[in-house]
């Protein structure tokens, strides 16, 4: 084991306590491949699944690997013809028996923070789908909560914002300005630090993904 997955495996099971202690039940898996596999594992057959716009989930290949299973009701809105079906798979996501999300940032304690545009993905993860499963990479770990939201205002909004190629300051120099841009990408700050009925799953990933 090099000593980066010594680190990572002793970062991981100290925020599964503290996801635990916050009624999340959570789990780590230091690859990929194996955070693929035990997202699907979490997904009975039968369940409809959806996502927000999530590049770790996304880049990690778990849109595929749960179409290929052939046994699930997958609600893609990157399938959608126009906006208006896209818009019906929005609504339908608050009936989902899954909904999948990453994080902009976790503290070391276990507070899950997400900044968002228009507000679907953290009223998703606050209420609505059955079950929300997180996948989040551990460098989306900072030591506090004021460091998260550090880190999802000026780290990860700066780069989504370069990624939708909004008309924002970020986009011009990288550094947030906390803006009112008319366009801004951070207008709903979500904080999760306690999960109501056990409600929120958390798939900790040893491998770099999102932003």
């Amino acid at each position: 084991m090099t000593p980066k997955e010594l680190r990572n495996e002793r970062l991981a099971e100290r925020l599964i306590k503290n996801l635990n202690r916050r009624h999340m039940e959570a789990f780590y898996c230091p690859t990929a491949i194996e955070a693929v596999g035990k997202v699907s594992e979490l997904i009975a057959d039968g369940s409809s699944v959806t996502w927000g716009g999530s590049m770790t989930i996304r880049d990690m290949g778990i849109p595929q690997a749960l179409k290929s299973r052939g046994t699930l009701d997958v609600l893609d809105r990157d399938e959608a013809a126009d906006f208006e079906a896209a818009a019906r798979i929005y609504e339908r996501a608050f009936t989902a028996d899954f909904y999948l999300s990453s994080a902009n940032a976790i503290s070391e304690d276990g507070v899950i923070v997400n900044i968002d545009g228009n507000g679907n993905r953290v009223a998703a993860i606050t209420w609505g789908p059955k079950k929300v499963i997180f996948i989040i990479g551990l460098n989306k770990v900072t030591q506090t909560v004021e460091a998260a939201l550090a880190r999802a205002r000026s780290t990860a909004a700066p780069i989504n914002a370069a990624r939708f190629d909004v008309k924002t300051p970020c986009q011009v120099d990288g550094v947030c300005h906390n803006c009112n841009s008319p366009e801004s990408i951070c207008n709903y700050v979500h904080f999760l630090r306690n999960s109501p009925r056990g409600r929120h799953v958390v798939v900790l990933v040893g491998e770099d993904f999102g932003f």
